[in-house]
């Protein structure tokens, strides 16, 4: 018993000897962690905007919600035929087609285009949620790499 005592009184002396002989320890980090980490950052905000089905979270504008399956495809024509940039889509979710068109990341682009459309369709188009197609600019040609 009186050993294990002297034993680590024996320790706590060296511990307290060794903590003021004023070393110092001099950490260098790899450069390369701070590329990881600015990768890593990036991935998480763009894993952020994306849903469980891999699709990036956006909004999109219904234009009509009909029961009638050839009304659905006739707006999609119109739509398509005027405005050829912006891709049209046809849902099905029982019983009503439902036809949206876009794909913006911000709801501000979606308010704006709303505005052209609500001209044209005065029966009213709102804005959904939805999973939007979208390409996210490389990010590893602003890096250098």
């Amino acid at each position: 018993m009186l050993g294990k005592i002297g034993f680590f009184f024996l320790c706590l002396i060296i511990l307290s000897k060794a903590s003021f002989a004023g070393d110092s320890i001099v950490v260098k980090k790899d450069p390369r962690f701070d590329i990881l980490t600015q990768k890593q950052v990036s991935i998480n905000k763009r894993s952020s905007m994306m849903t469980s089905a891999g699709m990036y979270k956006g909004f999109r504008i219904q234009v009509i919600s009909t029961n009638k399956r050839d009304e659905a495809f006739k707006i999609k024509a119109e739509l398509l035929t005027r405005f050829p940039g912006e891709k049209v889509y046809v849902l099905f979710q029982s019983p009503a087609f439902r036809v949206r068109i876009g794909n913006f990341l911000k709801r501000q682009d979606a308010e704006k285009f709303r505005a052209q459309l609500t001209k044209l369709y005065p029966q009213g188009c709102y804005i959904v949620e939805d999973g939007i197609e979208y390409t996210p600019p490389n990010e590893d040609d602003a890096t250098g790499q």
